[in-house]
């Protein structure tokens, strides 16, 4: 960035924003995060969409399952449920301001299950402070506008 004077772009989605999966050190770094308001389902969509003609990104990117990579054979799904349903609990809660209850009825999910992706949401603001800004693309983006306490006995 320095020598070329070019802003470094974070790379942390906003599913990963949310629970927690993008790395402090890692893909949260930069001056800007361009997707930090993209959900990782949409991360995909716009993948595919890029490759529409040609294979600008390449395809092991897209097809592979997400990981973190913190660890050999680490895949997201270890620890989450699919990101179509992190992304519909997010977009309800974060975006849309409904409620657990409402969430789980909503898209057949059971309670505790929401619960603990909300609980996730709440755990991570903290990295989340430390994230590059965020474009809004979205009703309601992680930063400025949406902020939640970072030590929160409350949830």
């Amino acid at each position: 960035s320095n020598k070329t004077g070019c802003i470094v772009l974070g790379t942390g989605n906003k599913s990963e924003l949310a629970m927690g999966y993008s790395t402090l050190y890692g893909d949260m770094c930069g001056g800007l995060a361009v997707i930090g308001d993209v959900t990782k389902r949409e991360v995909y969509e716009l993948a595919r969409w890029i490759n529409r003609s040609e294979e600008i990104i390449p395809a092991y990117t897209v097809e592979r399952p997400p990981s973190a990579e913190l660890r050999p054979n680490q895949k997201d799904s270890d620890t989450l449920p699919d990101y179509d349903i992190v992304d519909h609990v997010l977009q309800a809660y974060v975006e849309e301001h409904r409620s657990p209850e409402w969430i789980a009825s909503q898209y057949d999910y059971s309670l505790p299950l929401v619960r603990d992706l909300i609980k996730k949401i709440h755990l991570n603001e903290y990295k989340r402070r430390q994230a590059p800004p965020v474009l809004r693309v979205s009703e309601k983006a992680f930063s400025v506008g949406r902020r939640f306490p970072i030590v929160q006995k409350w949830i």
